[in-house]
């Protein structure tokens, strides 16, 4: 389907994503933000799987119809996320807001963490939520196979397994570099709200 605009500068396709919100108007997840390539969503949208919430001012065409790029759509049938998010590397950075546990050195991006076992698996440690905590590799070097009482380290806060709904919150603080001006009204990010 080509894609036609109003205006000087008609915007690619590609940069036409749609925020996802579940049935509740809530998005599906805020880190990573849930958001679908265009046509995803226009497949969706001729599959009677979601409802279109907010458009595009841009045209896509086929043969027989004409339909505006989907920017904010909805499920009509509510997914429910489950209590307990999955034990991965990435919801267990989250957890601890890409920060150190041990020296508080914070990488938004993850690149410079890794993760710790505060009990060693040499003591008997276990990887689990209640056992692994985020950690620099200057602080996880220093560490090394003790406890952290061991090596006179103190950490920030104790781990623990996460709700889905307390990862949810934590993405809240990490906004993506784009956000469609007609995503903010179902957006909630921890930013001073315009007067």
């Amino acid at each position: 389907m080509p894609v036609t605009g109003h205006g000087p500068s008609p915007v690619k396709p590609e940069h036409c994503p749609a925020l996802v919100l579940n049935a509740d108007f809530q998005p599906l997840s805020y880190f990573p933000l849930s958001i679908w390539p265009w046509q995803t969503a226009v497949k969706a949208v001729f599959l009677d799987r979601v409802q279109v919430i907010e458009e595009y001012d841009r045209v896509i065409h086929s043969p027989s119809c004409e339909i505006r790029i989907p920017s904010v759509i909805s499920l009509k049938e509510y997914v429910n996320p489950g209590q307990h998010p999955a034990f991965t590397r990435f919801n267990l950075f989250l957890r601890d807001r890409f920060t150190c546990q041990y020296c508080g050195h914070r990488a938004p991006n993850g690149k410079e963490l890794t993760f710790d076992h505060v009990i060693p698996r040499r003591a008997g440690g276990k990887t689990t939520w209640e056992n692994i905590t985020t950690a620099c590799p200057t602080c996880n070097m220093r560490k090394g196979g003790r406890t952290p009482q061991e090596a006179r380290m103190r950490l920030l806060t104790k781990p623990m397994r996460p709700t889905v709904h307390k990862l949810q919150n934590h993405g809240r603080s990490f906004p993506p570099n784009y956000l469609h001006e007609s995503w903010r009204d179902f957006l909630y990010w921890d930013s001073e709200l315009e007067s």
